[in-house]
């Protein structure tokens, strides 16, 4: 079954580039492509998407505001945001994880990390490179936002102290083999722990995950290493 895929931006040129990479690809198609953030909530609710590749910049309705939408969506629950942007962009890739997106890549991301990507975001794993959000959860994860957090801090009680620990690492940026490794047990246990704690705290994929350990306080940001 192939990976459907929406394109949400308001360049023509780079949707109709992009449209033809991923349609040239045997097992991901586009269903659909949205010039404007409110084009890409519709467009989302008639196709129900696995992933729309999302702009943040667009006029009208603009990036953020639709992946909200389609986040908050409960017929939507199967659908991932896989957000394009520039790097300097971090604040509002910060705000997209915030609503619920699912990673982000730059917007002239080479062809095999876009395709590589999308199957990352489309199989429930963030797109979150340790190395390139580290200075984005530093400064704006953990600052506060009144109602941008996606579990009180209570609701960690539920965690066992298991699922605590396997989130810590997953938080950190650490693989599932790594935590593997790191604790002695499988990769399959390891997977289980992290199902267990999204279902918990109520968190779409491992970006949320992510979001909630640093927002929660479970676990705190340091110093970049040099």
């Amino acid at each position: 079954m192939s990976i459907r895929v929406l394109l949400a931006d308001d360049q023509a040129l780079l949707r109709g580039t992009f449209r033809l990479l991923i349609d040239s690809c045997e097992d991901m198609e586009v269903v659909g492509e949205a010039a404007d953030g409110q084009e890409a909530v519709d467009l989302a609710r008639t196709h129900r998407p696995d992933i729309v590749l999302m702009d943040i910049r667009m006029p009208g309705t603009d990036g953020l505001a639709a992946t909200a939408a389609i986040c908050d969506d409960p017929g939507l629950a199967g659908t991932r945001i896989l957000v394009l942007t520039m790097f300097e962009t971090d604040e509002y890739v910060a705000k997209a994880l915030r609503v619920g997106a699912s990673g982000f890549l730059g917007k002239y991301v080479t062809t095999d990390a876009l395709l590589a990507g999308i199957r990352t975001v489309a199989a429930g794993e963030a797109l979150l490179s340790p190395g390139a959000t580290r200075a984005l959860i530093t400064r704006f994860l953990t600052a506060p936002a009144p109602g941008a957090l996606l579990a009180a801090p209570e609701r960690l009680n539920d965690l066992t102290p298991r699922e605590r620990e396997v989130t810590v690492l997953a938080a950190r940026g650490k693989s599932n083999d790594k935590i593997a490794e790191e604790l002695f047990l499988s990769v399959l246990t390891v997977r289980s722990h992290i199902q267990r704690a999204l279902t918990k705290l109520g968190a779409r994929d491992r970006a949320q995950l992510v979001v909630i350990a640093y927002q929660t306080g479970l676990v705190r940001p340091t110093s970049p290493q040099s």
